[in-house]
Order: structure tokens, then C-alpha cells, then sequence
């Protein structure tokens, strides 16, 4: 290779003087003062944007993680159509089987009529006791499962504006907390104690129920609650004075809770006759046509008894829960009641027919011969009569067959 000429360098040298002369001038300051803001400019930007992303992030799942919902981000999520009313809706379905437990209860008085002995009301129990006295034999069941419903009986207020009726229940509005430190998560206040002290006590229990967290439906107020990635829409129907004239507002209210994503859809009925062991004419046709509407599980109240179950179309009505936790009367004849339990399955082709339930066999109390206002589960030969009892009325309920 040849060297290099000695004339190159002596001609570049000139070149070279006046680069440096460049850097040294105020405008090549300049420039590089701009390059080094502007990518500073950029860094940051990045930084914020990460920043901004990381923040989001934590609190979507600490959001989830207070909700007590369960992550969906790692799954699939397959849409399906619904027709209601001849509407368009698309349900979000997970890709991956996913299984929810309901416990559903009975008439839940949660105070006393002003006529009562304070002595052995409810109301002396919660003065003497506190709020978590009430449901403590029970709670672990209600925190196994996904979702407990009950029914509101009664109102929580400070009105003195009685309604003209035989029994008439309230308590103060703190009472709500009876129901969230027994792990209730949702009531349906359609039934005959509502409104005991006017329409002023029907709102100031849905505003005390609201501060304690306290999902409630009833009357043409639905519910959709989101629970693991799943949508559950509660309806509540009040039927002792209108009877089958609820047909309309039964349809409406389940298509409407459809409309808005529901997967599994519960109808809870305050319905029939006091005393009565054998469901009505208009209880089972109601029943059936909540089903047939598109319901996948109905349960009642307000006999304050055992009623049966009937599998229609391969869904559960539970006719009567009979009492829980219930302030209407220090000494019934009888205490007996229930815990009735389903698990659903549900799977990108919607509910599974596999109809998982279980009947926890309960006294309204925890003492023999008077009401403690305490419902505790029951055991083995008290067990097995409570359990008996269901089945038996159960058996007596005709057919949807032999109805038509």
C-alpha cells in the first residue's frame, strides 16, 4: 500500500482549524444546547408516559382487588347475542368455565314494631350485643360463597310516621351494618314492610343500605352486579296484592337486566299465603314464567314457612326460605329455615345445566323454645327432620304436567 502524500495533511490542516473555530462559535453552542433540551424533552415525555401507564395499572387491580373480583385480563372474553324484545344485546362470556356460588335467605326483619316488649325484641339484643352478634353462626357460610341475597323486611329510619297496618317494623338506620358484617352483599326490599313508615322510610333505608355498601333491588329498581368476571341480574317482585297482574313487570325486568350483560339472571319473589306449606296457583305460574322468561334461579318468601323446591325446565324454584333473621316475632311455632345454596357454571356457551345445589338446613335461633334472633345451622337428627320437611313439601307440589 502506498504512503500517504505529505501534502494531505498540510491541505486538510486548514479544514481541520476551522471545525474547531465552528465548535468554539456561539452557534454551534446554540445547536447543541437545543439537541441535548430536546432529547431531554423526549426522555421525560417517555418517563411520564411509563409513569401515567404503572399508576393505571395498580389501581385497576386494587379496584378489582377491593371489589373482591376476580382478574380477567389473562382470559379471552367470547361475545354473545341476545334477543329481548326484539333488541340486540351482546353478553360478555368467558372463554374458560368459571363457577359462582349464591346463597339466597329468607325474611330478615332487622328491627321491631313500636307495640313489642323492648325487653325481648331485637332491638335489646342489638343494644346488648352489637351488630355482629345477629349472623355470627352463619357468616362463614355467607364469606365461602360469591353472593348472598336476602329480603329486607322492614325499614331502617328515624320516622315516627307509622302506617296504619297490625305490624309495623323499624330500626335505626345503623342497623344496615347487621347485614354487612354478616357478609350480605345484596336484599330485595319488594315486600309488604317496605314502606311501614311511609315512602320517607323506604328511601331512608335504601340510603342506609348505600352507606354500608348494600346492593338493592325490588319493585322496578334492578340490579346487574359484577362478581369474578361474571354478571349477575337481581329482580325483585312484590306479589301479594297484584298477583299475575306482576306478569308485565316480571318480563320487563328480567329482559332489562339481559339488556345489560346479565349472565345469570335471579328473581326473588315475595309471594303466597302465611302458614300455607303448599305453594298457590299464582306462585307456581309466576315461578314457571320467570323461567320461561329466561331466569335461572326464582326463590320467595313472606309464608314464614318451609315451602318446596320445584325443578322446572331444569331450574330451581324455591317456593318459601321461610324466616332468618327475623325481629317479627320472639316466639314463633316454627323455626325452622334454610340456607339454599347454587353454584352456576358458566362457560362461553352461557349457564351450565349441571344444577350444583346444596340445602343448609337452619333455626331462625340458636336456643330452643324462644327466638334469639341468631340463625345457626342445624345438626344431625334436627338436620335431617329440616331436610325431610323440604323434601316432603316438595313432593307436593304438582307438575307443570299435571297444571296444564
Amino acid at each position: 500500500m502506498t504512503a500517504p502524500s505529505q501534502k494531505k495533511p498540510t491541505h486538510k490542516a486548514p479544514k481541520a482549524k476551522k471545525k474547531n473555530l465552528y465548535r468554539k462559535s456561539k452557534y454551534y453552542r446554540q445547536s447543541k444546547k437545543k439537541i441535548v433540551m430536546a432529547a431531554m424533552g423526549i426522555l421525560a415525555l417517555i418517563f411520564l408516559m411509563l409513569l401515567i401507564f404503572i399508576v393505571r395499572s395498580c389501581s385497576a387491580g386494587n379496584d378489582k382487588e377491593t371489589s373482591g373480583q376476580a382478574s380477567m385480563e389473562d382470559k379471552s372474553v367470547s361475545m354473545i347475542e341476545n334477543d329481548s324484545d326484539g333488541g340486540s344485546v351482546k353478553t360478555a362470556l368467558p372463554s374458560e368455565p368459571m363457577s359462582l356460588t349464591v346463597s339466597v335467605v329468607g325474611d330478615c326483619t332487622l328491627g321491631t314494631d313500636e307495640t313489642f316488649d323492648y325487653s325481648t325484641s331485637l332491638n335489646a339484643y342489638y343494644d346488648n350485643y352489637g351488630k355482629d352478634y345477629f349472623l355470627e353462626n352463619v357468616k362463614s357460610i355467607f364469606q365461602a360463597d360469591d353472593l348472598t341475597i336476602a329480603n329486607m323486611e322492614g325499614t331502617l329510619t328515624e320516622s315516627t310516621q307509622r302506617e296504619d297496618k297490625t305490624f309495623a317494623f323499624k330500626a335505626p338506620p345503623a342497623y344496615a351494618q347487621i347485614l354487612s358484617s354478616g357478609s350480605v352483599e345484596a336484599v330485595n326490599m319488594a315486600n309488604n314492610h317496605s314502606h311501614d313508615y311511609g315512602d320517607q322510610s323506604f328511601s331512608d333505608t335504601l340510603t342506609a343500605l348505600d352507606g354500608d355498601g348494600i346492593v338493592h333491588f325490588g319493585y322496578d329498581e334492578t340490579a346487574v352486579m359484577e362478581i369474578k368476571g361474571i354478571k349477575v341480574g337481581l329482580v325483585g317482585i312484590y306479589e301479594l296484592n297484584d298477583h299475575l297482574e306482576r306478569t308485565r313487570q316480571l318480563k320487563d325486568n328480567i329482559a332489562k337486566v339481559k339488556n345489560e350483560g346479565a349472565n345469570i339472571v335471579i328473581v326473588i319473589f315475595h309471594w303466597g299465603n302465611e302458614k300455607e306449606t303448599v305453594p298457590d296457583d299464582n306462585q307456581m305460574t309466576l315461578g314457571r314464567l320467570a323461567i320461561d322468561e329466561g331466569a335461572d334461579l326464582v326463590c320467595g318468601h313472606h309464608p314464614h314457612v318451609l315451602q318446596g323446591i320445584e325443578e322446572y325446565k331444569g331450574k330451581n324454584i324455591v317456593y318459601s326460605l321461610g324466616n332468618f333473621c327475623f325481629g317479627g316475632n320472639s316466639g314463633p311455632s316454627d323455626m325452622d329455615t334454610m340456607i339454599f345454596q347454587q353454584t352456576f357454571t358458566v362457560t362461553k356457551d352461557g349457564v351450565q345445566a349441571d344444577n350444583v345445589t346444596e340445602i343448609i338446613p337452619c333455626s331462625i335461633s340458636s336456643e330452643y323454645g324462644y327466638n334469639d334472633y341468631k340463625p345457626t345451622p342445624a345438626e344431625g337428627e334436627e338436620a335431617e327432620r329440616i331436610l325431610q320437611k323440604i323434601q316432603e313439601r316438595s313432593s307436593w307440589i304438582p307438575s307443570a304436567s299435571q297444571e296444564s
